[in-house]
C-alpha cells in the first residue's frame, strides 16, 4: 500500500495517509498570544486544512486526543470550541489530558486519525 505524507519535515510529517486513513500530527497554535479558546479555534482550522490536503473531513475523524496545559483552567474553554466545531451526532472517540507542553505559551494540542 502506498504511504502519502503531507508538509513532511526533518522531524515529523503533519499528516500521513495510508489504507484509507489518515493520521495527523499533534496540532498547536502558531499565535501563541491567544487564550486556550482562540488556540483551539486556529487548531481545529488547521486540522480541517489538513484533512482536506488528504481528502476528508472532521465529519469523518475516528478519534482525538487533546492535551492541554491546565485542565481546571484550559478544559471548558477547549471543549466550548471543539463542541461547536464537531459536526452534531459525529463526535469521535476522544480523550483529553492535563500535559507539560512543548512551550509554555501552547495551551492546547490536537491529534487526530481520520477515515479518507
Amino acid at each position: 500500500m502506498t504511504i502519502k505524507r503531507l508538509e513532511t519535515g526533518v522531524r515529523l510529517s503533519h499528516a500521513v495517509v495510508h489504507g484509507g486513513t489518515v493520521y495527523l500530527a499533534g496540532q498547536v497554535a502558531q499565535d501563541r498570544s491567544k487564550d486556550v479558546g482562540g488556540q483551539t479555534a486556529e487548531v481545529l482550522a488547521q486540522i480541517d486544512a489538513l484533512l482536506a490536503a488528504a481528502g476528508t473531513d472532521k465529519s469523518r475523524i475516528l478519534s482525538a486526543q487533546i492535551w492541554v496545559k491546565d485542565i481546571k483552567a484550559d478544559f471548558a474553554g477547549m471543549n466550548a470550541v471543539w463542541d461547536a466545531w464537531v459536526p452534531k451526532g459525529e463526535a469521535p472517540a476522544r480523550a483529553t489530558v492535563q500535559a507539560d507542553l512543548a512551550a509554555p505559551d501552547i495551551l492546547v494540542e490536537i491529534m487526530v486519525v481520520a477515515a479518507i
